[in-house]
């Protein structure tokens, strides 16, 4: 297939892929402030904890069974799983509170906790036993990820565009609009001919 080739020639490779999921949630967190508005607080969680449900399902879907086939055995890929059951606990429980409720911070700290454990393991033993186990199939296993993203992410797409929007600092978000705003003037000024 066409699309097939064109996907995996335009992906990136399994593992940057997972270690740009990492980053783009760690990142998120660092916008996270017990003294935040209750609202802010919430976009922030409800943004992080849909990219981490993606993300679990994602590995356990296509990144766990290829690396299980050539690294039976493996400590840290044998307790993945439970993790990410820990992590979804930890996600409806902040699913089922408010903001302004006693523990919700607590909850997500511990959760972001449990996050970066978890990162921690994944990028210093699984992603380079991956790298070296199944350097050819990166790029298809990416691919099937892509491909895979697309259909989980869908039915969320304006909660992912919101959620962007909104975890971003305020400069950032003033910082965006007037370059967009420019480019457009820009745009409009360089499609008028010229009177001279």
């Amino acid at each position: 297939m066409n699309t097939d080739r064109a996907l995996s020639s335009l992906s990136p490779g399994i593992t940057t892929m997972i270690r740009m999921d990492h980053s783009h949630v760690l990142t998120m967190s660092h916008r996270y402030r017990v003294e935040s508005d209750p609202a802010r607080k919430k976009t922030i969680v409800d943004a992080i904890c849909l990219a981490l449900e993606i993300h679990a399902q994602l590995e356990e879907e296509i990144f766990y069974p290829a690396l299980e086939t050539v690294a039976t055995g493996n400590a840290v890929l044998t307790k993945s799983r439970p993790e990410h059951d820990e992590m979804k606990r930890l996600i409806a429980q902040l699913r089922s509170m408010a903001p302004e409720d006693r523990g919700y911070d607590r909850a997500f700290l511990e959760l972001m906790r449990d996050v970066i454990h978890h990162v921690a393991d994944e990028e210093t033993v699984l992603l380079p036993a991956a790298e070296s186990l199944l350097a050819e199939q990166l790029p298809v296993l990416g691919a099937r990820m892509t491909r895979r993203r697309m259909q989980l992410a869908a039915p969320h797409a304006g909660q992912l565009l919101v959620g962007s929007v909104r975890t971003l600092p305020p400069a950032m978000v003033a910082m965006t609009a007037t370059l967009f705003v420019g480019g457009l003037l820009l745009g409009l000024a360089l499609r008028r001919p010229s009177r001279w």
